[in-house]
């Protein structure tokens, strides 16, 4: 093993558990280091990445990245909302100015990105009111 791919997995190791910690520590952004490990298992070993995209909470997280149809609205105006309101108690609780203008830097850029990123469309369940309106 080169250096170079020790490198990646450790990095990518540290990524996945510090994303791991961030599921329970508001402060800590789960989703950029999940796909941070991703791609890092992704240039070190087939098998951890085969196993990142196949797991069952982090999978969705990595497939619905890596694949061009977009992401779903719904959850880009959650992440959106949920970063904001996470900017918010950290500005509230830490109150300096620097700090501020950085975390609303970090959020205006985020926003913008988030709000760039093309939507994928969700087609409706089979169930849903107007089959069955159809249907009478």
């Amino acid at each position: 093993m080169t250096g170079k791919r020790i490198l990646y997995l450790m990095l990518g190791w540290l990524s996945l558990i510090t994303g791991i910690i961030g599921i329970f520590l508001p402060l800590l952004p789960t989703t950029p280091l999940v796909l941070l490990a991703a791609w890092c298992f992704s240039k070190s070993s087939d098998r951890f990445h085969a196993w990142l995209l196949n797991h069952k909470f982090f999978g969705p997280i990595v497939k619905d990245w890596q694949s061009s149809d977009g992401i779903p609205k719904r959850s880009r105006n959650r992440a959106i909302i949920f970063m904001w309101a996470g900017m918010a108690i950290s500005i509230t609780l830490v109150w300096r100015f620097w700090a501020t203008m950085g975390l609303i830097f970090i959020g205006i850029c985020v926003s913008i990105y988030l709000l760039r990123m093309p939507l994928r469309t969700e087609s409706l369940p089979s169930n849903s009111v107007e089959d069955k309106e159809e249907n009478l």
